[in-house]
C-alpha cells in the first residue's frame, strides 16, 4: 500500500515518529533498515542541541497499557549532526527512494521579537544545502526525493516556552519563512506536527498529535523499566511532576483529531488545501491501531511509544494493518 506526500514516496504507510527512540545513529540505522517502515523521522533538533538532563527528562511506562508520560524535551543532537547522519544513511542507499524525515524546531522568542523566524529560516536553509549537495531537489514536483521536514510546533514540555501551536497568531510569521522556502523549491516538502487542537494550517502536511501535556502518573502506576527513574521517595513518575502523555490512553483523542483535520481538508475549496496530507500518531501499539488511524483519515501512520516498549521489531505487528482489509 504505497503512498505518497508530494515527492515522498513510502512504500508502506508506517514510519516512527519524532521521539527519544529515533535519537542517535544507531537507532535511525535500525529503523531505516526494517523492511516494515516506509521511512524515518528524526527526533526533534535545534540549532545547538537541546541540554539534556537525564535526572530531569525521564520516560515511564504504564503497568496497565502501553501509555506512556515523558518529560524529554528535543534532541541532544544539534540538527549539523542530523544532516551529516541523513547523508550517511542516504549515500549509503542511493538506489533507495525511503524518505527520511527531517524534525526541527525553532529558538524561542527573544528581545528584538524575530529570533524564532530568523532561526527557522536558518534550519530550513541548512537543510535546503543538503538536498542540494545530495541532489534531491527537483524542478517536477511529483518526482521522488528523498528529505522533507516536520516543523514541530507543539511540545508540551519546554518551561516557560509555550510552542506556538497553541496561540495560532505567532504561527504566521513562522508560516511566511516556511512559505518563502517552498515557494523558492516547490520540491521541498514541509509539514507540522501540532497539539490537540482545531486549528487548520495551510502546508504540506499535518502530524496529528503530539503528547498531551500537563498529565500526570503516579510511581505505582508505572511498569519496572531500564530507564531512569526519579528517585525512590518521589511519588510521581517524572521529575517534572507533569510530563507528554503518549500510547494507549489519548488513541481516541488522536483518532479524533485526525478525522477532523481530515474532513475539514477534504471540503476546502482551493485544491492546494485539500492535497494536504495528515499523518496519524498516537495510541499506535498494534495493527487495529493503525488501521483505526487509516479509517480516520491518516495518509501515513507513526508510532513512539510502542517502540520505547517492544523496539523497531514492533513495526512487523503494525505492518499487518496492510496486509489485511482495513
Amino acid at each position: 500500500m504505497a503512498v505518497s506526500i508530494r515527492g515522498l514516496q513510502f512504500s508502506v504507510p508506517l514510519l516512527n515518529s519524532s521521539c527519544p527512540w529515533a535519537s542517535g545513529i544507531q537507532e535511525l540505522k535500525e529503523l531505516y533498515a526494517s523492511p516494515f517502515t516506509g521511512g524515518v523521522t528524526t527526533r526533534t533538533a535545534t540549532t545547538k542541541g537541546f541540554p539534556d538532563d537525564p535526572s530531569i527528562h525521564q520516560v515511564a511506562f504504564s503497568s496497565s497499557s502501553t501509555t506512556s508520560l515523558n518529560s524529554y524535551g528535543y534532541s541532544p543532537f544539534p540538527l549539523s549532526q542530523y544532516l551529516d547522519w541523513v547523508k550517511e544513511l542516504i549515500s549509503s542507499d542511493s538506489g533507495s527512494n525511503k524518505p527520511i524525515i527531517i524534525s526541527i524546531t525553532f529558538d524561542p522568542p527573544g528581545p528584538n521579537g524575530d529570533e524564532s523566524e530568523k532561526s527557522l529560516d536558518s534550519l530550513l536553509q541548512s537543510i535546503q544545502m543538503l538536498r542540494r549537495e545530495l541532489g534531491d531537489t527537483r524542478t517536477d514536483t511529483n518526482s521522488p526525493v528523498r528529505i522533507g521536514v516536520e516543523i514541530n510546533t507543539s511540545c508540551p514540555n519546554i518551561p516557560h516556552k509555550p510552542p506556538p501551536s497553541y496561540e495560532p497568531t505567532t504561527m504566521r510569521p513562522l508560516l511566511r519563512v516556511i512559505a518563502k522556502h517552498v515557494f523558492e523549491d516547490p520540491s521541498f516538502v514541509v509539514g507540522l506536527k501540532l497539539p490537540p487542537s482545531d486549528d487548520l494550517h495551510p502546508i504540506a502536511f499535518l502530524t496529528c498529535t503530539n503528547t498531551l501535556g500537563s498529565s500526570v502518573l503516579f510511581q505505582d502506576q508505572v511498569a519496572p523499566s531500564n530507564f531512569e527513574k526519579p528517585h525512590q521517595d518521589f511519588e510521581f513518575a517524572v521529575p517534572t511532576i507533569y510530563g507528554g502523555l503518549a500510547g494507549e490512553s489519548i488513541h481516541p483523542l488522536s483518532l479524533g483529531n485526525v478525522h477532523r483535520f481530515s474532513d475539514l481538508l477534504k471540503i476546502q475549496a482551493d485544491s492546494k488545501l485539500r492535497s494536504i496530507a495528515v499523518i496519524g500518531v498516537g495510541g499506535v501499539t498494534n495493527s487495529a491501531a493503525v488501521s483505526r488511524m487509516v479509517r480516520a483519515g491518516a495518509t501515513l501512520v507513526e508510532c513512539a511509544t510502542a517502540i520505547g516498549v517492544k523496539g523497531v521489531p514492533v513495526f512487523e505487528e503494525l505492518s499487518k494493518a496492510f496486509r489485511e482489509p482495513l
